[in-house]
């Protein structure tokens, strides 16, 4: 498709978005959901990269913004007040991220006396590793794009209190491991079990997060991510990331991508990392297809969940670029490893193109998770800026 229309494409998705929820309008009210706008970020950053049109990038730093007012805040129907951090309004606003960032559900988070019922906790707010390590990638995005390093603070600053809080040690000196879903003010476990990629995802999002801090020394001392990245890593050792999740195996060739730019860039010791990630992805994607889940109506398929495989997919083609560019720091076995992930390419425009054509739109399913969809759909037709470091 030409880089044009696509482009066409992208920017009345994310304008549309900011319109509906209430970024760039004043008749909605701000509704602001961190997985969402993580992409979201990346998303009006690339729209700014690819046009030059400052108005992109205004509309990445008012969103930043946005989720720090409205997420790092408790909600308005909470008999608390204020940041989540405990901060004062002065500290607070100079430290939004101190004491995370809610995950933005409809409901309030279950009470401490409530029973847990599985369903619900579904759509309860509280704060989701995952959804934190994304904010953190975005607001490095802002910082490498704008040159201001307090995005990058805020980053380090939000993996510190990240880390902090969902470390589960049971025993001293036993094994450790993530809560999985952290009540708002990150005080108790409301999952208490582990995510599969959530070690994964802390170690390769800190690790990140360092490599862009030693750029940035002036506006980011005294922040150190050694013991968080010495944790996660330990986390990782001796663990499977296979997953027939197609949602799942597109976050492992994201991380995988993110790590080979690393190893380019010489910020992360060249090691099997890499290679394990590709091969968990074949595994899982392999998986994926067998259940033959693209081949069902529109109505039984969760269009951002595939749109994750697509991005996915969209990282190998990435991944291709750095590996050749830097071939003396790479094996042939992970650019061998990287032209079999290519050969399913074709798969990721499949996926675009299936949620591209608005009859497909029509339908509860993509109805339910319109805003979700609606931005990955846009980060998967042009991810410039999510898939870098």
């Amino acid at each position: 498709m030409d880089p044009e229309i696509i482009m066409d494409q992208v920017r009345d998705i994310m304008v549309v978005f900011a319109d509906r929820t209430g970024l760039s309008s004043d008749d909605m009210p701000a509704r602001r959901y961190l997985w969402t706008d993580a992409f979201a970020v990346c998303n009006f950053l690339t729209l700014y990269r690819r046009t030059g049109d400052e108005k992109y990038l205004r509309l990445a730093l008012d969103l930043v913004a946005q989720v720090h007012s409205v997420l790092g805040r408790y909600r308005d129907d909470d008999p608390e007040s204020g940041w989540i951090s405990g901060l004062d309004e002065r500290a607070g606003a100079e430290h939004p991220t101190m004491g995370g960032l809610r995950i933005g559900k409809p409901l309030k988070e279950r009470k401490p006396d409530e029973l847990y019922d599985e369903r619900l906790e579904w759509d309860r707010d509280g704060q989701y590793f995952h959804y934190l390590t994304k904010w953190m990638h975005a607001l490095e995005r802002v910082g490498v794009v704008t040159g201001d390093a307090i995005y990058i603070r805020w980053a380090i600053e939000l993996a510190k209190a990240t880390q902090a809080a969902f470390l589960n040690v049971p025993v001293p000196g036993g094994a450790k491991s993530l809560y999985w879903k952290m009540s708002i003010d990150l005080s108790r476990p409301l999952v208490p079990s582990m995510g599969l990629h959530d070690p994964l995802d802390g170690f390769i999002t800190y690790s990140e997060l360092r490599t862009c801090a030693q750029m940035h020394p002036d506006g980011t001392a005294g922040l150190d991510l050694a013991s968080e990245i010495s944790d996660t890593a330990e986390m990782c050792e001796a663990k499977s990331f296979a997953t027939d999740d197609s949602l799942g195996v597109g976050g492992l060739l994201f991380d995988a991508c993110r790590v080979a730019q690393m190893v380019a860039g010489n910020h992360f010791e060249p090691h099997a990392l890499a290679e394990e990630l590709l091969r968990s992805s074949k595994f899982g994607l392999d998986a994926f297809l067998r259940r033959g889940t693209l081949n069902a109506h529109p109505e039984s398929r969760l269009a951002f969940r595939e749109l994750g495989l697509s991005i996915g997919l969209r990282a190998v083609e990435k991944m291709r670029g750095v590996v050749w560019n830097c071939r003396s720091l790479f094996d042939a076995s992970l650019a061998h490893q990287i032209d079999v992930l290519s050969e399913y390419s074709p798969l990721g425009g499949e996926i675009e193109n299936f949620w591209c054509d608005t009859d497909h739109q029509q339908g509860t399913g993509w109805q339910a998770h319109r805003d979700i969809n609606m931005v990955m759909l846009a980060t998967s037709l042009a991810p410039d800026e999510f898939l870098s470091i």
